[in-house]
């Protein structure tokens, strides 16, 4: 049974992730209220079908509209109320205070899938498991539904991920004669190549991203977290085992060799850095040219000089595929009709026209199989690669081969812990080994003072 000093610890890990946000506005529609707390009277959609029950919905991705015109359009039994109550962090705070008031929360709402098991543990999420999850469980790789997943229990719709890949610069790598390098071994030797030759440096080892650092544990065979709700207030940390210090002693010297930069990603000057050819690859997910774009990338002097190709491994005889990012539809436990509510969830952005919207016009990596095996998806040749067949070369396999990760009610602390690790690394003031030793101590510290029982 969860203790409340766990729950407590959850709510108080959700406020302090916060985001970046930006909201969104439109016309009114009407509705019968049939779910949670959030107001089905003032939607930002038009509802035309003002008949049938009302599901609410809080979603930010810059088609949710469009998706959910879509979905009432063809649905008779149901309707959405759509709200973009803010992008991630603002969002999740909105969410927070509902469930800390027992109201306000929509039936549905869009999540990050490393955010379920913090609400999840505040018993603020309805478990799929019964109500429709089989309808569905096909059109989705196990690694997509381990993502969503706690314990045994299923608490979100797959929407979208981040199988991740290395993208290039064509132009650095044929000025310095080199080629993809499809191990971590050659990826330290080319990036030495180009150094000696006076040419950038490869990638960036940023602190601010620990959720990709994370993905790069999972690629060596570490297992960061063990965690099921079932037992209890118990959780497995295991943060500095030898697969996470190889990693991080891994990047520690590529950083100490001078081979990659440090400095924080997603700001103006790292992208001003990468218009202006300052790095020769970004190590991200299929969701970053759409980024990229959206920032400027591409349109200028670099345009079409990038590529993607898979991502180096430590051992190509047993390759990993990796993830960073992805989100999904979960049901609030404030919703009076759960069943009614999982109905949208698992409908919403899973039509062909709002999947086809959603990864033609680079918003979302869909997960759904069925678009994923589909001949216009995987050949697709992708405008910012220059007409490169990514999804079919790169991205597919990638999510294909997927298996997920391990998410916890830890997951906002830890990731600030890694932040602060990674820095010291950056700075110097640490090796990779001993880094992985205090973030450890500090999480186990941190774990074992919100009332978890660490095994």
């Amino acid at each position: 049974m969860k203790t409340k000093p766990v729950i407590a610890a959850a709510a108080t890990l959700v406020l302090a992730g916060a985001l970046s946000a930006c909201t969104g506005g439109g016309d009114d529609g009407g509705g019968q209220n049939n779910g949670g707390g959030a107001d089905a009277s003032n939607c930002t959609n038009t509802i035309p079908k003002p008949d049938l029950p009302v599901v609410t919905l809080w979603a930010w991705y810059p088609n949710s509209e469009l998706v959910v015109d879509n979905f009432n359009e063809a649905n008779d039994e149901v309707q959405v109320c759509w709200t973009n109550a803010g992008a991630g962090g603002d969002a999740y705070d909105k969410f927070q205070t509902a469930i800390s008031a027992g109201t306000g929360a929509p039936d549905v709402m869009m999540v990050e899938a490393d955010r379920i098991p913090a609400f999840q543990i505040q018993e603020a999420l309805v478990d799929l498991s019964d109500l429709g999850y089989e309808d569905v469980k096909d059109n989705f790789s196990d690694g997509a539904w381990q993502d969503v997943s706690v314990g045994d229990g299923v608490y979100g719709a797959p929407i979208d991920g981040g199988p991740m890949g290395m993208i290039y610069r064509t132009d650095i790598f044929d000025e310095y004669g080199i080629t993809p390098p499809t191990t971590w071994e050659e990826f330290e030797a080319t990036a030495q190549q180009v150094k000696d030759a006076g040419g950038p440096v490869f990638a960036s080892f940023a602190a601010n991203q620990p959720a990709e650092v994370t993905a790069l544990m999972y690629q060596n065979g570490a297992e960061p977290f063990t965690y099921d709700p079932a037992n209890g207030g118990q959780i497995g940390i295991n943060l500095n085992s030898p697969e996470i210090k190889e990693v991080l002693d891994y990047w520690d010297g590529l950083v100490e060799k001078e081979l990659v930069g440090t400095e924080d990603q997603f700001t103006p000057e790292y992208i001003a850095g990468v218009i202006g050819g300052d790095y020769a690859t970004y190590l991200s997910a299929a969701w970053a040219p759409g980024y990229l774009q959206g920032a400027g990338v591409g349109e200028g002097a670099d345009a079409g000089v990038w590529a993607v190709a898979p991502m180096p491994q430590w051992d190509t005889s047993n390759p990993i595929a990796i993830n960073w990012g992805g989100s999904a539809f979960v049901v609030s436990s404030q919703a009076s009709d759960p069943e009614l509510a999982a109905k949208v969830a698992f409908g919403v952005y899973a039509d062909e026209a709002s999947l086809d919207d959603g990864w033609q016009n680079q918003i979302i990596f869909p997960l759904n199989v069925n678009v994923l095996d589909s001949a216009e998806f995987q050949d697709y040749e992708v405008p910012f690669f220059s007409g490169q067949q990514a999804n079919k070369e790169v991205y597919v396999p990638a999510a294909n081969a997927y298996t997920g990760m391990v998410y916890t009610p830890l997951g906002q602390f830890y990731y600030s812990a890694l932040t602060e690790q990674i820095a010291r690394i950056n700075e110097g003031q640490a090796t990779g080994s001993e880094a992985a030793d205090a973030l450890q101590e500090a999480v186990v510290a941190y774990a074992e003072e919100q009332g978890f029982t660490v095994e």
